[in-house]
C-alpha cells in the first residue's frame, strides 16, 4: 500500500522514509484508517514540491522596478566557484596594486584560481558553505540546489528532500532546528509531520538547505551558530548547505567546505541576458544580440563592469528592457545602482539594520564614500590597508557636524562592508571597493560636490591621464548648470594651453581653421582638416613609416610614445639614420594615434563622412612604406604586392574624395581643385613589388608632395618631431573629452554650447581667463 501512496517527485526518497517508519505508520492508520491515511501521505508527498515551487521557485528582484517575479528556471545562470585559496591572505596592498597594473584591465578579480562548476560542487559535497558578496546570487543558488534534488534527473542525485530555511526568521532564544524542519512538513499537509521529520533525519535523507547567516539578527547570532553546529553533529548523514556574505563570516564550522561564488564572466552575463530576453517578440527582434553588443563597446566597458554582479545585472536588464538601449549620462545609471546597494537590496530583503545605522543615514555613507574614493582615486590608489581606511572614516566622522557621535571607524567598515559589499577585503586587512566604476562614480560625484576647490588643479593635473577620462565624463553628467559650463571651459581652457605652448601646433590649428572655409564653418570641418594634416605629417616624417590602422582600439589610441632617444642610442653606427627614421616615424604614429581617435569622434559629430575619406585615404602612403620596414625577401615581396593592392584600390577612392570636397567646397583652398591632375600620373605609376625601397620611397614622397600643395601647407608645417606629435594628441584628446562630456550631461543650454563650439579648434581665448 504505501509503495503506491508515494510515487510522487521525490517517490523514492519519500517511499523509503515512510517503509521505515514502523510505529509513525502504524499511528497515521489508526488516525485516519487505510484509505485516508493512504490519500494523506499521497497529497502530501503531491503537495511537497508544489509547495517548494511555490514557496522559492520563483525570483522577483527589486519590486520597485520588476513588475512580476519569474520563474527561477527561466532565469537561473550556472554559477561558478571559487576555492577559498583565491583570497590571497597574504598580499600587501603595494602588491595588489602591481598584480592589478600587470593585469591591464578593470576587474580587481585579479586572482588566476579555477572556477568550479556550482552545482558539481554542491552535489559532491556533504557540508558546503556559499560565500559572496551582496547580491551575487547565493540565496538563488541555494534555491537552485532544492530544485534540483526534486527532479527526477536533476543535478543533485542522492536521492534527498530538499528544505529551505531562511536563518533571518530564526528569532528566539529557545531555537531547534527538528522543529523548524517539521514546520515545512506540517505546511505542506504531511501527518505526524515531526516524527516523518526525526525519521528522515536519522536515515540522512534531507538536504538543509540554510540561508543568510549573515541575515540572523545579531542579539541571536551566537544562539543559531551553536544550534547549527550541534545539528549538524547530531545528524551529520544529512547533507547541509549554508549561505553567507563574505565580510560576516566571521566564525568557522569545522565541517563545511568553504566556497566563494565568483563574479560573472561574459559567458555568464550572456548567458543571464539570452534568458532574460527569451520571450517570442525578443527571439524576433534580435534583443540578446543588440544588448550585449551595446553592453560590450568602449563606451560601455564601466557598465559592463556591473553586470559581473548578478542583482546589478538584473537592473541593467530592467533598465535596458524599458528602452531599448542604455542612458547616455551614465551617471544617473551609476547613481541608480549605488542606491540599490545602499539601501533598495537590503529593505527588500527586510533585514534588520544594524545599530551602526542608527543615524548613519545613506546620503551621509554616500558622501563618506565618495571622500574615501576621492582621496584614494587622486593618489592612484586602489588598494589600501584597514588602519588607513579606518583612519580615513574616523577623520570623516569627526569633521562632520551631524554624524553619530558613537560611531566608530573600524565597526563602520564592517558595516559598510557586511551591508552593502562596496568596501572589500581582498587580502588581509588590505580593501578596495566592490567596482572600480563605483570608484569612479564616487569620486566624480566628490569633486562635483567640492567644484569651486578642485576643479582647477584636477584638470590641470589629470585631464590627459587615461585612468581619469570615465571621472570626466561622469562629472559632466552631474555637474549641472554653473557647474556644467565651468568643466567646458576649464577643459577649453587646458586644451588651448596645449596648443599655445607649441608653436607648430599653433601653426596647424590657425591653417585648419582658414582651411574649413567660410561655407563650412564648424566643429567637424575644422576637426577633419587636422586630422588630414596629422596623417601627412605621420607620413612625411619618414617614407617608411610604418602605419596605423583607422579603426585601432580607443585603448591603444591613448598610448604614449616613450623611450625613443634610448632606442636610437642603442642603433648601430652603420644603420643610424635609417633606425633613426624609423623610430622617430614610429614615435610619431603612437603620439598621433590619440590625434587620429580623437580627431575622428569630433568629426563624426556632424555630417563631414565625405571629408573623412580624404583622411582615411591619404593613410595609404604609410601602407605602402611598411613593405619597407621588412627584411625578409619574401616578407617583403608580400607585403609590398599587398601594398600595390590597397593603393591600387584606394587610388579611384581618392580622387572620387577630392572631386567631392572640390565640388561641395568643404576645405577653402585654390590648390585643391588641381589636386585630382597632379595625382593621376602619381597613382599610374605605381611601382611594382620587386621594385627597390627607393622607387617606393620616391613615389610616396611625390604623393606626399601633391597633397602637401593641394591643401595649402608646407612641409615644415607637417614636419612634427615625437613631442609635437604628442602635443598634438593630447589637444585633439582634450577636445574630444569635453565633447564626450557634454554628450553626457542631463540638459545642454543650447547658448552656451553654440558659443563654446565657435571656439573649439581655434585659439580664441576662453571667456573669463587670460591667454595661458
Amino acid at each position: 500500500m504505501i509503495e503506491t501512496v508515494v510515487g510522487a517527485i521525490a517517490g523514492p526518497v519519500f517511499k523509503q522514509v515512510w517503509k521505515a517508519g514502523g510505529a509513525v505508520i502504524d499511528d497515521i492508520k489508526k488516525t485516519y484508517g487505510k484509505v485516508d491515511a493512504t490519500n494523506k501521505l499521497l497529497a502530501a508527498s503531491d503537495r511537497y514540491e508544489q509547495r517548494y515551487q511555490q514557496r522559492h521557485g520563483r525570483i522577483k528582484i527589486m519590486p520597485g522596478l520588476m513588475k512580476e517575479s519569474v520563474p527561477l528556471e527561466s532565469i537561473y545562470t550556472a554559477i561558478k566557484l571559487l576555492d577559498e585559496q583565491d583570497k590571497r591572505y597574504f598580499r600587501t596592498e603595494q602588491e595588489l596594486e602591481e598584480l592589478y597594473q600587470k593585469a591591464e584591465r578593470r576587474s580587481f578579480q585579479i586572482g588566476s584560481a579555477q572556477r568550479l562548476d556550482g552545482m558539481e560542487i554542491a552535489d559532491q559535497e556533504q557540508f558546503l558553505m556559499v560565500l559572496g558578496g551582496p547580491g551575487i546570487g547565493k540565496s538563488t543558488f541555494l534555491r537552485k540546489i532544492g530544485a534540483e534534488a526534486l527532479k527526477q534527473n536533476g543535478r543533485i542525485g542522492q536521492g534527498l528532500i530538499p528544505v529551505l530555511i531562511e536563518l533571518k526568521t530564526l528569532k528566539k532564544s529557545d531555537i531547534e532546528l527538528s522543529r523548524v524542519i517539521a514546520k515545512e512538513f506540517e505546511t505542506c499537509g504531511f501527518p505526524a509531520a515531526a516524527a516523518f521529520t526525526i525519521k528522515a533525519l536519522e536515515q540522512g535523507k534531507l538536504l538543509i538547505l540554510l540561508d543568510g547567516l549573515d541575515e540572523v539578527p545579531k542579539q541571536n547570532l551566537n544562539v543559531v551558530i551553536d544550534c547549527i553546529e550541534n545539528f549538524v553533529d547530531q545528524y551529520d548523514q544529512n547533507h547541509f548547505v549554508a549561505s553567507c556574505r563574505i565580510a560576516a563570516y566571521n566564525t568557522n564550522f569545522e565541517r563545511f567546505t568553504d566556497v566563494t561564488i565568483a563574479e560573472f564572466d561574459d559567458a555568464q552575463i550572456q548567458q543571464f541576458i539570452d534568458r532574460w530576453f527569451s520571450s517570442e517578440l525578443d527571439r524576433q527582434e534580435q534583443t540578446t544580440d543588440q544588448y550585449w553588443k551595446l553592453l560590450s563597446s568602449p563606451e560601455h566597458k564601466a557598465t559592463k563592469e556591473l553586470a559581473q554582479t548578478p542583482l546589478l545585472l538584473t537592473f541593467l536588464c530592467l533598465v535596458y528592457d524599458r528602452g531599448q538601449t542604455l542612458p547616455p549620462n551614465r551617471s544617473t545609471l551609476y547613481s541608480d545602482a549605488l542606491n540599490i546597494l545602499l539601501k533598495d537590496w537590503a529593505a527588500q530583503k527586510r533585514l534588520e539594520r544594524d545599530p551602526i545605522y542608527e543615524g548613519f543615514h545613506p546620503e551621509l555613507e554616500k558622501v563618506l564614500l565618495a571622500d574615501i574614493a576621492y582621496r584614494s582615486f587622486r593618489d592612484n590608489q586602489l588598494f589600501f590597508s584597514k588602519a588607513e581606511i579606518t583612519t580615513k572614516i574616523a577623520n570623516f566622522l569627526a569633521d562632520t557636524l551631524d554624524a553619530p557621535k558613537h560611531l566608530d571607524g573600524a565597526a563602520v567598515l564592517k558595516a559598510i562592508e557586511v551591508q552593502q559589499g562596496l568596501l572589500v577585503e581582498r587580502a588581509t586587512d588590505t580593501y578596495s571597493f566592490s567596482h572600480l566604476t563605483i570608484q569612479e562614480y564616487l569620486t566624480a560625484l566628490h569633486i562635483s560636490n567640492h567644484w569651486d576647490t578642485l576643479t582647477h588643479d584636477l584638470i590641470e593635473l589629470f585631464v590627459c591621464e587615461d585612468r581619469w577620462r570615465e571621472v570626466f565624463l561622469l562629472m559632466g553628467g552631474i555637474l549641472q548648470g554653473g557647474g556644467q559650463k565651468a568643466l567646458w571651459q576649464g577643459l577649453e581652457r587646458a586644451a588651448l594651453k596645449k596648443a599655445l605652448t607649441n608653436p607648430k601646433i599653433k601653426t596647424l590649428i590657425s591653417w585648419a581653421e582658414i582651411i574649413a572655409g567660410p561655407k563650412s564653418q564648424g566643429l567637424s570641418s575644422r576637426a577633419s582638416a587636422l586630422l588630414i594634416a596629422s596623417d601627412i605629417a605621420r607620413a612625411s616624417a619618414s617614407a617608411i613609416a610604418i602605419a596605423i590602422d583607422s579603426n585601432i582600439d580607443r585603448d591603444i589610441a591613448r598610448s604614449r610614445a616613450s623611450n625613443i632617444d634610448r632606442d636610437i642610442a642603442r642603433a648601430s653606427a652603420d644603420s643610424r639614420a635609417r633606425t633613426d627614421a624609423i623610430n622617430r616615424a614610429n614615435a610619431i604614429d603612437r603620439a598621433n594615434v590619440r590625434t587620429r581617435i580623437s580627431t575622428m569622434a569630433i568629426a563624426s559629430t556632424s555630417d563631414f563622412a565625405r571629408a573623412m575619406a580624404i583622411a582615411k585615404a591619404i593613410a595609404i602612403s604609410s601602407d605602402i612604406a611598411r613593405a619597407s620596414n621588412i627584411t625578409k625577401a619574401t616578407a617583403r615581396a608580400m607585403a609590398r604586392a599587398s601594398a600595390v593592392n590597397k593603393a591600387s584600390t584606394n587610388a579611384r577612392a581618392i580622387v572620387r574624395a577630392i572631386n567631392t570636397v572640390i565640388k561641395q567646397q568643404l576645405f577653402n583652398t585654390q590648390n585643391l581643385s588641381t589636386l585630382p591632375n597632379q595625382l593621376a600620373p602619381i597613382f599610374t605609376n605605381i611601382p611594382e613589388a620587386r621594385d627597390s625601397w627607393r622607387s617606393w620611397q620616391q613615389w610616396a614622397n611625390d604623393l606626399n608632395t601633391a597633397l602637401i600643395k593641394g591643401f595649402d601647407l608646407t612641409a615644415e608645417m607637417v614636419t612634427l618631431d615625437p613631442k609635437d606629435a604628442h602635443t598634438l594628441g593630447e589637444y585633439m584628446y582634450i577636445t574630444e573629452l569635453l565633447i564626450r562630456c557634454k554628450e553626457s550631461a542631463h540638459r545642454v543650454s543650447k547658448n552656451d554650447w553654440q558659443n563654446l563650439e565657435t571656439r573649439l579648434l581655434t585659439l580664441k581665448e576662453v571667456p573669463g581667463s587670460s591667454q595661458p
